[in-house]
């Protein structure tokens, strides 16, 4: 029995083990189409990436006609094709219609010399050399106020003050005079006694003493009266107390302007109080701020140009008299002081105005004028209009010196005579790196 058991169990056994292996061959198959198909559908995609990127951009730089259409700019723009990477120059091309909403304008790169101007902020001020302060010799009551605030004066009466003190001071002087007349006619009997033997050598000695004394004193006397405002004419005329006055004139001592009056009639005043200020306006000064940038560029002797603003047309010349060697911690500036001859008063004091200095060697060099120059990464760039096509224009990469007032020294990109863009400048920088970026 249990032999036919095996025979029976071989029957239905034996076909598994080949429905399995044919099973296992059929998953064979499977997998190697798929990686197959895996390997054609790769290659295809490459091949069409590859195509794509090399119709994209032609040889010349102008997109092919394969190539997918760009959508243009904000300014209207036709297509503006990449010139290679974002390190190369571009060209952009734009409408009409474009370049007229741009404003884009062109100039002219030129030839100058290497001359910077400094420009600073300036406020004017006297000329503190040729101010006069006026001040009251005598304390007293001031009578009469002849000058006015601002008023053009001469060496003249600016006040009159009446002063008791100056009263009392030529008493005393004629006092002094007539002790010093008596004193002189005592050593003159004392000198004819002592010839005579009547007066001993002392006694005539004693009386000399004393006259010279009163001498000194009237003479001091005399002086304190000078101090107080008389002249010596007024002096030789004080015989007697019918000559004694009690009013002293307060005299200008220069020609010039009252920029200062601190007084009025009937004000007390005391000795040695400021009543005017007379200043020349001949010349004046132009205080500026100078940068610590500029200070090796301005010097003491420098020649400076004064404009005001509210006057475009008025222009003055000075020099440069004095620098401070002070420098302001909070401003970091230094003061600079220009003279400026003021004949005609244009300058008025505490006016604004703007003080240039001129700086440089003067040599020739290559000039672009400063709105021209846009900045892309650490590169100076300037866009050159295709010549016989306003609506192309060619970026260009430069190198650059000094900044010279409105202008920057070219060192190498650029020639004289070249026109470059000018106003419109940054709206062609922002088309140039749209289609860097492949907008």
């Amino acid at each position: 029995m249990s032999y036919e058991r095996d025979d029976d169990m071989t029957e239905h056994e034996a076909p598994r083990p080949k429905r399995q292996w044919r099973r296992h061959l059929g998953r064979a198959f499977l997998a190697v189409a798929l990686i197959a198909v895996g390997l054609v559908a790769g290659a295809i995609w490459s091949d069409r990436r590859a195509s794509h990127r090399t119709a994209g951009v032609s040889s010349g730089g102008v997109e092919s006609p394969g190539a997918m259409p760009r959508m243009a700019g904000p300014g209207g723009g036709k297509d503006a094709a990449a010139r290679g990477t974002n390190d190369e120059a571009v060209e952009v091309t734009l409408t009409p219609e474009a370049v007229e909403r741009a404003s884009i304008k062109t100039g002219v790169v030129r030839r100058g010399p290497a001359m910077s101007t400094v420009t600073v902020p300036a406020t004017v001020t006297s000329n503190a050399y040729r101010d006069t302060k006026v001040n009251s010799l005598v304390g007293g009551v001031v009578r009469v106020v002849s000058a006015e605030l601002g008023s053009a004066v001469t060496r003249g009466q600016l006040a009159v003050i009446f002063s008791a003190e100056l009263a009392e001071a030529q008493m005393k002087y004629l006092s002094m005079q007539a002790m010093l007349q008596a004193d002189h006619q005592k050593l003159e009997r004392t000198e004819k006694l002592a010839t005579l033997g009547a007066a001993s050598r002392q006694e005539l000695e004693e009386v000399a003493a004393i006259h010279t004394g009163h001498e000194t004193e009237v003479a001091a006397a005399r002086q304190r009266l000078l101090l107080l405002g008389l002249s010596p004419a007024d002096i030789s005329r004080l015989i007697d107390a019918s000559h004694v006055v009690s009013e002293v004139t307060v005299p200008a001592p220069t020609d010039g302007v009252v920029i200062a009056r601190t007084v009025n009639p009937g004000q007390v005043v005391g000795a040695a109080q400021e009543l005017f200020t007379v200043t020349d306006l001949s010349t004046v000064w132009v205080i500026g701020d100078l940068y610590e940038k500029d200070f090796a560029n301005v010097r003491v002797g420098s020649g400076a140009v004064v404009t005001i603003p509210a006057a475009a047309s008025t222009v003055l010349h000075g020099r440069v008299a004095y620098i401070d060697p002070r420098v302001d911690p909070a401003t970091r500036t230094a003061k600079v002081r220009v003279e400026v001859p003021n004949r005609s008063m244009e300058l008025r004091l505490g006016m604004y105005v703007n003080l240039a200095f001129q700086t440089g060697s003067g040599e020739r060099v290559t000039l672009v004028p400063h709105d021209a120059v846009q900045s892309i990464g650490d590169r100076s760039v300037v866009y050159v209009p295709v010549e016989g096509d306003d609506t192309r224009f060619t970026e260009r990469p430069v190198k650059l010196g000094p900044v010279l007032g409105d202008s920057i020294q070219v060192l190498a990109g650029l020639k004289p005579g070249e026109r470059v863009v000018t106003a419109g400048s940054f709206f062609l920088r922002a088309e140039a790196g749209r289609s860097r970026s492949g907008g």
